[in-house]
C-alpha cells in the first residue's frame, strides 16, 4: 500500500511539474532561410565545444533565431537553459522531499539535495547577470567570475548526487533524482564549455 501510494505520488509531482509551460524573454520563433546558417553554427559550436554535443544541440538549435551566429548570445542562451532546468528540478526536488512515508535518510538526503540544487539556480543566475556586463576593460574579471559561477553551480549538482550514491536508498526517489540532476549536470557542463570559448576567443582578439 505505502509503496504503491509513493509511485503515484511520484507520478503526480512529475506531471505537474514538467506539464507546466515556462515563460522566456528567449525567442523560439522560426525565421527566414538564413536560419540553416544559424542552425549550422550552433551544431557545429556544440559538437566541437561540449562533452554532451547531441543535448547541446537539441536544447539550444530553438534559439536559432535569437543565437544567429553571436558567440556571445551562445554562451548566454546555454546559461539560461540550465537555468530554467536547475530551477525546474530545485522545485521538483522540494516537492519529493515532501511525500510522506519517505524513510528518514532518504529525506535527509533530499534536502541536502534541495539545498545544493537551490545554491546552483542562485550561482546560475549570478551568472547570467556578469555575462551581461562582460564588455571592454571589464571583459576578463567579468568572464572569470561567470566561469567560477558556473564551476560551482556544476558542483553542487554533484554533491546532490553524493547523497544518493549508496543502494539502501529508495530506489523510485534514487532514480528520479539521478535522472534530473544529470540532466542538469550536463547541461551546466555544456554551458560552461561555451562560456569558456568565448572567453578565449575574445581574449584572443586584438
Amino acid at each position: 500500500m505505502g509503496t504503491s501510494f509513493l509511485g503515484l505520488a511520484l507520478a503526480a509531482i512529475l506531471i505537474l511539474q514538467f506539464s507546466t509551460p515556462i515563460n522566456s524573454s528567449f525567442s523560439a520563433t522560426t525565421s527566414l532561410p538564413s536560419r540553416n546558417t544559424y542552425i549550422e553554427y550552433i551544431k557545429t559550436s556544440c559538437y566541437n565545444t561540449t562533452f554532451y554535443p547531441k543535448l547541446c544541440y537539441h536544447t539550444l538549435v530553438i534559439y536559432a533565431s535569437t543565437i544567429k551566429t553571436n558567440p556571445k548570445l551562445l554562451a548566454k542562451t546555454a546559461l539560461y537553459v540550465s537555468l530554467i532546468n536547475t530551477n525546474s528540478t530545485s522545485r521538483l526536488m522540494i516537492r519529493v522531499s515532501k511525500i510522506p512515508g519517505l524513510e528518514h535518510r532518504v529525506v535527509a538526503a533530499m534536502l541536502d539535495c534541495v539545498e545544493e540544487v537551490g545554491d546552483s539556480v542562485y550561482e546560475l543566475q549570478r551568472s547570467m547577470e556578469e555575462i551581461g556586463h562582460a564588455s571592454g576593460s571589464d571583459f576578463s574579471k567579468a568572464m572569470s567570475d561567470v566561469e567560477t559561477w558556473v564551476s560551482a553551480a556544476l558542483t553542487d549538482d554533484d554533491t546532490c548526487l553524493d547523497g544518493f550514491a549508496e543502494e539502501v536508498v529508495n530506489k523510485k526517489v534514487t532514480a528520479i533524482v539521478k535522472r534530473h540532476i544529470r540532466r542538469i549536470a550536463r547541461l551546466t557542463s555544456n554551458a560552461l564549455a561555451l562560456v569558456n570559448r568565448y572567453a578565449s576567443t575574445q581574449a584572443n582578439l586584438p
